[in-house]
């Protein structure tokens, strides 16, 4: 996983696979996820979109947390995008833990 773009379909194939296989924490995703979406979102064909990302517990999370921001947010809304906010075992050092 960790962060997953894809059409919102029957088929739900991934149009994009951001992070890479061992980031699991999520500021730095969210930062990646602005990124493509600066470069992207416009290009997009109309359609329903998710970005999908997993994440693990941080370790030496001391409270606040991430934070989207509005340009984000926006170019989210633009391109219709739903945000998938997926939690795993485990912490982002160590990614998630066998089940």
């Amino acid at each position: 996983m960790p962060l997953k773009i894809y059409r919102q379909a029957h088929d739900s194939q991934p149009i994009a696979w951001l992070s890479g296989e061992n980031d699991w924490s999520l500021p730095p995703q969210l930062d990646t996820l602005t990124q493509w979406l600066e470069a992207n979102a416009a290009n997009l064909p109309p359609g329903e979109y998710v970005a999908d990302i997993g994440f693990c517990w941080r370790r030496d999370a001391g409270g606040g947390g991430s934070a989207i921001s509005p340009k984000t947010l926006a170019l989210m809304a633009s391109a219709n995008m739903h945000l998938h906010l997926s939690e795993y075992p485990g912490f982002s050092d160590g990614g998630p833990e066998e089940l």
